[in-house]
């Protein structure tokens, strides 16, 4: 195969003959347009004018050519010229990289990287970037680890350049740092994200003396520091699922620069990391990472500069799970000696829900600590408490229900400045959780009296609440600041309602003249006594109803068949309502709760049927009164009123309403009248039915 040799030179020389020659013939074309397109006729007659015409029409054919040529001529000589510098563009690199190779050869010999260019990029597992050139160029980014093995770090810049990115870590391996930024300018490298299954997130790398600090990797890698004279800090990166703290953020630059946000904890209670710091001279603190879900406790906010700036604020306390409490607030930080605003403390983490069966609810978290004020002003205001978690509900059976949490307690306020302003202002206390309800009492069971219903479940107490955080102190000229308020507490659980009491049996075969009275029905089971309220100003729960008293027995009929017909027998009295549940103890500090409103009482059992009355008279005579209804059950007695104690004496709570009368039971069906045994005598009319039993009180 031949070589072909093309000069660029002779090239571009050619293109510009071609187009010297199109404009010489685009000249003669446009000087011959005038004689060729417009002939004048030899004559005045009708051929002379059809002559003229026709070579006037070949004139303008040949320019409209003409045109079409001179445009093709165009493109030509412009293909020419582009290839021209096509040449001469590839010759030019070719010299710059045979001279960069020559520059770099000795640094690359002496110091294993060149002088100038960009690091490569790993390509083998857990592999290393390449480092920058040392006047110019980024590092190479780092592989990902093969499971369980860590990923590659980031290569690092030289005097001008970004760090590369760290490689992702293999199954439960940490990932790689990020490379530093170059020595004059640029940025840190992302650090490499941890493996799955409690692999550690890569730190970000550093900037030198201009630049920002690169980002932490996931699984709470740290933030890279900024620029010695100017940069933020990176931001921390977030922790991983299985309560994997978060990666704290980088401090800013030496003379101007922010600290970088802490990264939230993880999934499973991680907590939040710390934001980082700001510069000597200027700027603000980075803010505390908030707490995993789980109970993880927020980080605290960086320091502002030293001189003048903010203190970053700290961390969200992350939500309790499962029956945990909620994490701690993370405390604000502080400003600049001589300028700024103090963060404020991170809110409490809520308490979570109590397990079923009666579980306690989860302690609220408390607030954090304001960051103190500098000399001039700037304190910061405590975090509120979070809410206590309510309890988890009784079991069926009488069982009692959860405690509520307890509320968290408000974060103290910071203290003031030297000179003006005053304390931060105390954090609020939580509300206490509600209590979780008693569980229904169970049925009771066929017996020959009776049987009784089973007492219902206690309510679980209402959670405490959270106590309001102190006003940060005065100094020289300032004052203190103002107490947070304390929290409410948690209302307390609903007693479970009594089981129902079982049917009284049927009455044996009575002798007399009138038939046998049936037996009681059972009483029903007590109502479950209301949980008592929280410390401060929560109502009591509710007593539960009572039960439902059982079914009388049924009275038997008359056996005596020469007797008149008489009276069926008595139904047996129903069973008693159960009494109902005390309602909880209102508070007994300040303003005291309600107490619970006492449970209904039962329904009193229906009064069993009256018997059939026998004879053997001619004629249907009148059937006996049915037996007298039940007599209904107890209303349940009121809940206990709160008392007043101690100090100022606080309002006692309102005494409950006492339950409702049980409803008197149905009448006793009458006994049916007999059929004459005389076929001359008409049949007579049953038995008039007995009168309803009497509601009780």
């Amino acid at each position: 195969m031949s070589f072909v040799l093309i000069s660029p030179e002779v090239v571009s020389a050619a293109a510009g003959d071609l187009a010297n020659v199109g404009s010489t013939i685009s000249a003669a074309n446009k000087a011959a347009a005038a004689a060729t397109t417009q002939v004048l006729a030899a004559g005045a007659d009708e051929v002379s004018a059809r002559i003229a015409a026709l070579f006037g029409m070949y004139g303008l054919e040949y320019q409209a050519i003409s045109a079409q040529v001179a445009a093709y001529h165009q493109q030509f000589v412009q293909t020419l010229r582009t290839g021209a510098a096509s040449y001469m563009l590839a010759e030019a690199t070719n010299v710059e990289q045979n001279l960069l190779n020559l520059i770099n050869a000795p640094t690359q010999t002496l110091l294993g990287r060149p002088l100038i260019g960009d690091g490569a990029n790993a390509t083998t597992p857990g592999g290393a970037g390449g480092d920058g050139g040392l006047l110019f160029g980024s590092g190479g980014n780092g592989a990902p680890g093969a499971p369980g093995q860590a990923g590659g770090a980031g290569g690092s810049a030289g005097l001008l350049g970004n760090g590369g990115s760290g490689g992702a870590g293999g199954t439960g391996a940490p990932g790689g740092n990020g490379g530093n930024a170059g020595w004059l300018y640029g940025r840190g490298g992302v650090g490499g994200a941890g493996g799955i299954g409690g692999g550690t997130g890569g730190a970000g790398g550093h900037a030198w003396l201009f630049g920002h600090g690169g980002t932490g990797g996931i699984g709470g890698g740290p933030g890279g520091n900024g620029g010695w004279l100017l940069g933020n800090g990176g931001h921390g990166g977030a922790g991983g699922i299985g309560g994997g703290s978060g990666g704290a953020g980088g401090n800013g630059g030496w003379l101007l620069g922010n600290g970088g946000i802490g990264g939230a904890g993880g999934t499973g209670g991680g907590a939040g990391g710390t934001g980082g710091n700001a510069a000597w001279l200027l700027g603000g603190g980075g803010t505390g990472g908030a707490g995993g879900i789980g109970g993880g406790n927020g980080g605290h906010g960086g320091n502002g500069g030293w001189l003048l700036g903010n203190g970053g604020n700290g961390g969200l306390g992350g939500d309790g799970d499962g029956g945990t409490g909620g994490g701690h607030g993370g405390n604000g930080g502080n400003p600049g000696w001589l300028l700024g605003t103090a963060g404020g403390g991170g809110n409490g983490g809520a308490g979570s829900t109590g397990t079923a069966g009666g579980g306690s609810g989860g302690t609220g978290g408390d607030g954090g600590t304001g960051g103190r004020g500098g000399l001039l002003m700037g304190a910061g205001a405590g975090g509120h408490g979070g809410t206590g978690g309510a309890g988890g509900a009784g079991v069926d059976g009488g069982g009692a229900g959860g405690a509520g949490g307890a509320g968290g307690n408000g974060g103290a306020g910071g203290q003031a400045a030297l000179l003006f302003g005053r304390g931060g202002t105390g954090g609020a206390g939580g509300y206490g959780g509600d209590g979780g309800g008693g569980g229904d009492g169970f049925d009771g069971t066929m017996a020959g009296l009776g049987g009784t219903g089973g007492s219902g479940g206690t309510g679980g107490d209402g959670g405490a609440p959270g106590n309001g955080g102190a006003g940060g102190a005065g100094q020289l000229l300032s004052h203190s600041g103002v107490a947070g308020a304390s929290g409410k507490g948690g209302a307390g659980g609903t007693g479970g309602n009594g089981g129902a009491g079982s049917a009284g049996a049927d009455a044996p075969a009575g002798s007399g003249a009138m038939g046998s009275t049936g037996f009681a029905g059972g009483a029903g089971g007590d109502g479950g006594n209301g949980g008592g309220s929280g410390a401060s100003q929560g109502n009591g729960g509710n007593g539960g109803n009572g039960g439902t008293g059982g079914k009388g027995g049924t009275g038997m009929n008359s056996l005596d068949p020469l007797l008149a017909a008489q009276d069926g027998g008595q139904g047996g009295t129903g069973g008693t309502g159960g009494n109902a549940g005390a309602g909880g103890t209102g508070f007994t500090q300040g303003a005291d709760g309600n107490a619970g409103n006492g449970g209904d009482g039962g329904v009193g059992g229906n009064g069993g049927n009256g018997a059939d009355n026998t004879t053997t008279a001619a004629a249907g005579t009148t059937g006996g009164d049915g037996g007298a209804g039940g007599a209904g059950g107890t209303g349940g007695t009121g809940g206990a009123a709160g008392t007043g104690t101690g100090g100022q004496q606080g309002t006692g709570g309102q005494q409950g309403n006492g339950g409702n009368g049980g409803t008197g039971g149905t009448g006793g069906t009458g006994g049916a009248g007999m059929n004459s045994l005389d076929p001359l005598l008409a049949a007579q009319d049953g038995g008039q039915g007995g009168t309803g039993g009497t509601g009780g009180n």
